[in-house]
């Protein structure tokens, strides 16, 4: 999936804060939300315009993200 299909940047949302595409929700609020404890299923509950698979489309590009991050750094 694209980073684009994943999340948006729009001045007039969020004040240009990147969020998932469809929505007014950060996508900083799913890694909070893991980092203090909660699960995926709590973050969809609690945010229900947000698409289970932006979430893991998200997670996965993160992880690529690191990965190539760490293999350019050695």
């Amino acid at each position: 999936m694209i980073l684009m299909t994943i999340a948006t940047i729009n001045p007039n949302i969020q004040g240009g804060v990147p969020c998932f595409t469809g929505t007014r929700v950060p996508v900083v609020a799913v890694l909070d939300y893991l980092d203090r404890g909660y699960t995926v299923a709590e973050f969809l509950a609690d945010f229900p315009t947000v698409e289970e698979a932006q979430v893991h489309a998200l997670l996965e590009q993160a992880r690529a993200d690191v990965l190539e991050h760490w293999q350019q750094n050695l």
